[in-house]
């Protein structure tokens, strides 16, 4: 891990809107990335941007036409509301720069087919930030270990609902909660069981209910669309001879059993390490980086993969507009499905 300063090569960096999520995630972990910004551009509150853009030592613009004219950008930052944000990246990806967007990279999978087509050489990268979290990392390394069998099923927890044909969408976005909301679990489940094949959804009068995703693998993915206070974000893996927790993003349990021989077995703490349960916990006893937010909900991981496929000139892969298609027609399938099968 290094910090800006210690980059010998840094990446010409615009943001593209200066909302409360830029200003509280995304423009503190530039201090971890090889990036110099170079401006901070909005469509209005040009006051703001000034005062955003003199705390990082760049400059403020309202029109994207202008910033593009008189700086040198290599790499786009977008974050913005959902129905504004795929004109935008794809606005970006057709002048041949690289485009990191936040998530949901847009309104429907149409929009992120039309920036595949726009995206050339060009790097870009959705932050679905779920899909690059350290416990992510774990629980892919975990399923494809050949002595652990392979995986099996997947639970994921979340608290987001569908939608109904009487339930409108927020009115001043006309932004449904299984839009902003419902693409976390669903990237971690996408990330950890591949390439989806088929998608139902049963749900109650409220949204509340379950999405069961079948993968190609055979793999089978379901997430319960949970309600109540939060915490609750948790996910679940299962193997044939064992099984992984995953609880707030910041604790991960694997199971492993204990030798037992039934009506004989007298303890559940047999010699050696090589059974029962290893645990990895975030520890807040320093102020170290790994327990912050930034790092255990994956931000700092995807801008840094960002970078990274940059700086190496290689296509992403994690989190790329293909992932994003997935996503988003899972998504879609979700609202159409109604408790019927729907093949992507």
């Amino acid at each position: 891990m290094s910090y800006q300063r210690d980059f010998d090569r840094s990446i010409r960096v615009a943001v593209i809107g200066a909302g409360s999520h830029t200003y509280r995630n995304l423009l503190p972990v530039l201090n971890y990335l090889p990036v110099a910004l170079q401006a901070v551009c909005v469509r209005s509150d040009l006051p703001r941007a000034e005062r955003t853009a003199a705390q990082y030592g760049c400059r403020a613009y309202l029109d994207m036409d202008e910033m593009f004219t008189r700086e040198e950008i290599e790499a786009v930052i977008v974050c913005l509301p959902a129905e504004r944000q795929a004109k935008i990246a794809h606005s970006v990806l057709a002048r041949g720069k690289h485009v990191w967007l936040e998530k949901p990279p847009g309104q429907s999978s149409a929009e992120v087919e039309a920036m595949i087509e726009a995206r050339g050489r060009s790097i870009a990268v959705v932050g679905f930030k779920k899909a690059f979290m350290p416990v992510t990392d774990k629980a892919i390394e975990i399923a494809s270990t050949p002595e652990y069998g392979g995986l099996n099923s997947i639970l994921a927890v979340y608290p987001t609902r569908i939608p109904s044909e009487y339930d409108a969408p927020d009115k001043r976005t006309g932004i449904s909660d299984w839009l902003l909301n419902g693409v976390h679990p669903i990237s971690f489940l996408l990330a950890v069981g591949r390439k989806p094949r088929s998608v139902r959804v049963v749900s109650g009068r409220n949204g509340h209910g379950a999405c069961c995703i079948v993968f190609e693998s055979g793999v089978i993915g379901n997430l319960h669309m949970a309600s109540g206070p939060i915490p609750m974000e948790a996910y679940y893996l299962y193997g044939e001879s064992w099984h992984l927790d995953i609880y707030n993003n910041n604790r991960i349990a694997l199971h492993r059993g204990v030798p037992m021989h039934y009506g004989k077995t007298t303890s559940f703490v047999p010699p050696g390490d090589d059974t029962g349960a290893v645990v990895w916990e975030a520890s807040n006893c320093h102020a170290s980086l790994e327990n912050k937010a930034l790092f255990t909900q994956g931000i700092y991981n995807e801008l840094r993969y960002f970078c990274e496929c940059i700086l190496e000139d290689r296509p992403a892969k994690r989190g790329s507009l293909e992932f994003a298609l997935d996503v988003m027609r899972v998504y879609e399938a979700g609202l159409r499905s109604n408790g019927e099968e729907i093949l992507l």
